[in-house]
């Protein structure tokens, strides 16, 4: 599995008046500014070191089987040198509050691979945080995308009627936003497949489908 770490950078993020909470514009550049910032903070502060400081409390990663990551990576040291990635593709949900992002990563002894990271703003900070960390090892780097790629998930609106208005002294209640949905499962074995799905306006489409094969004692993040 990838082993990476990411500064959550934020860019500057539109905002958008609306009845009820501020909303931010959904900014795909954003989060590619995020794994950026967050290669360049592995390569500057250490590998492990990165992802301490920009994980979600409850953020996971696998290895290979799921764990909360601030516990795996509570005193671990940094490797000598830290994988290095670049994103291709970024996936955006409407209300710009969780994002995914693919691309390729290259350890320094030649070994390549894939990853996928989803981010949560921290709305009451606005950063980005990682809360999951995917990925595996490839024979040879996929083919990536001549430009980098960032897609907005078409909104879709909560089921049921709208929350009723707050009383007085009450927060508003954020509408539920279900336009990028994933799913993570791992067997006894170590495999494992994780599942991200955007809303179209009518349906889902999968844009991120990934399947790890069990691996060998001994495997794991590295």
């Amino acid at each position: 599995m990838r082993a990476r770490a990411g500064l959550i950078a934020c860019a500057a993020l539109g905002l958008i008046s609306a009845r009820g909470p501020t909303r931010i514009q959904p900014n795909p550049s954003a989060v590619i500014a995020a794994e950026i910032a967050f290669n360049r903070l592995a390569q500057e502060k250490g590998q492990w070191t990165a992802f301490r400081e920009t994980a979600a409390k409850d953020a996971v990663m696998f290895v290979p089987q799921r764990v909360l990551a601030l516990d795996w990576l509570k005193g671990r040291a940094d490797p000598p040198r830290a994988v290095s990635w670049t994103p291709e593709r970024v996936y955006v949900s409407c209300d710009g509050n969780l994002a995914a992002s693919t691309g390729g990563w290259k350890r320094p002894d030649g070994s390549v691979g894939y990853f996928t990271t989803l981010w949560r703003r921290d709305v009451k900070k606005n950063r980005w945080q990682w809360i999951l960390d995917h990925g595996d090892t490839l024979a040879t780097p996929r083919p990536a995308p001549e430009f980098l790629i960032g897609k907005v998930a078409t909104c879709k609106r909560p089921d049921g009627p709208p929350p009723p208005p707050p009383a007085k002294g009450e927060k508003p209640v954020e509408p539920r936003d279900e336009s990028l949905l994933w799913a993570a499962d791992v067997a006894t074995d170590g495999s494992r497949h994780l599942v991200i799905s955007v809303w179209n306006g009518s349906g889902y489409d999968v844009v991120i489908d990934d399947k790890v094969a069990a691996q060998q004692p001994g495997g794991g993040a590295a």
